[in-house]
């Protein structure tokens, strides 16, 4: 299974382990770790709700800021080779190693059933 539960404007995975008969999953996009569980689909969501309400009631009481789920920028590793490649495309096309970036992560994400199991592009232009 891989649909998601949304509460809050949070993400929750699902899971179904059958050797345990149970649902479970953790709450998707954020570094604190927050699980939940139920033997039903009802019992999940209600697990995964007051988990996350548990989760920022917490972090209130410590004050601390809630993780938020997907802010808008994250860190990317890439080979040298690759990194030098796209600066230079971006370059010709005057535009920023950024926007070249969200480009070609925008292409890839609309264009999903292109990717193969691994990962890489089946059409090799962009």
């Amino acid at each position: 299974m891989s649909d998601y539960l949304t509460y809050k404007g949070y993400f929750g995975t699902v899971n179904f382990n059958s050797d345990d008969d149970v649902f479970y999953g953790k709450i998707f996009g954020i570094s604190d770790l927050i699980n939940f569980e139920g033997s039903s689909v009802k019992e999940l969501k209600e697990s995964f709700e007051e988990s996350l309400d548990d989760y920022l009631e917490t972090c209130k009481a410590l004050n601390k800021e809630p993780n938020k789920t997907f802010k808008g920028s994250f860190n990317v590793r890439v080979s040298m080779e690759l990194h030098k490649r796209a600066a230079m495309i971006a370059n010709q096309k005057s535009i920023s190693l950024n926007d070249f970036v969200k480009k070609a992560i925008d292409y890839a994400v609309s264009h999903d059933k292109d990717m193969d199991e691994n990962t890489t592009m089946k059409t090799q232009k962009m």
